[in-house]
């Protein structure tokens, strides 16, 4: 294995071992994060700190916190990678029913590394 530039050879014994799945409950025993994360509602979001099976939740009720708060577009940043969560992240777009449209964002923005979500606000600001 090499580190900092600093090479090690990894006993056979820890190559390829398969480590157990951790239960929820076990996760949440050992969290440094007892309370919920709170993220302030902005127009843009970068999902990259995010943990890929809670991208979808997270973008969800963040664009819903969006339109509560008035906001009429936000930039989410997925990453360019092989695309799979910004195909993930598109997919769930279009069944939201306060999503209008949806982007790539421009190239000084993230360009097909961003999405550019233009959020339907209702007439009297509620959702």
């Amino acid at each position: 294995m090499v580190a900092g530039g600093i090479e090690e050879e990894v006993p056979m014994q820890h190559k390829n071992k398969e480590q157990p799945t951790p239960s929820p409950e076990e996760i949440d025993a050992v969290s440094p994060f007892p309370d919920p994360i709170v993220v302030p509602i902005e127009d843009v979001i970068d999902l990259h700190p995010f943990a890929p099976k809670e991208i979808r939740s997270v973008v969800e009720e963040y664009l819903l916190d969006c339109c509560k708060a008035g906001f009429n577009q936000v930039r989410l940043i997925h990453g360019k990678g092989k695309g799979v969560q910004r195909e993930s992240i598109r997919s769930l777009l279009t069944r939201l029913p306060f999503v209008h449209d949806f982007h790539d964002a421009p190239l000084e923005a993230g360009s097909w590394g961003a999405t550019i979500v233009s959020l339907a606000i209702p007439a009297d600001g509620s959702s």
